[in-house]
């Protein structure tokens, strides 16, 4: 094994941790899926709703979707060395 490819094992490792703690930490939101299924729409659009980006909710699913991108190109990379 090379240095490089430990060197990115170990950010897959850590990576993997940190976006498994990002999906737990999320609330459900079944009734949400639910409620678009029913034909609903936009009936459950209300301020929390519109302003989430800035909540601890918003932050999380931010860093659930950069962190799933990043694992996927550290992916590549380990295929690749």
């Amino acid at each position: 094994m090379s240095v490089p490819f430990i060197i990115v094992s170990i950010l897959y490792l850590i990576g993997c941790g940190a976006l498994i703690a990002a999906i737990l930490l999320q609330k459900k939101r079944s009734a949400g899926n639910m409620s678009s299924i029913a034909g609903m729409g936009n009936a459950a659009d209300t301020y929390w709703d519109r302003n989430k980006s800035r909540t601890m909710e918003g932050s999380l699913e931010r860093l659930t979707k950069i962190g799933g991108v990043l694992l996927g190109l550290l992916a590549i990379v380990l295929c690749l060395i």
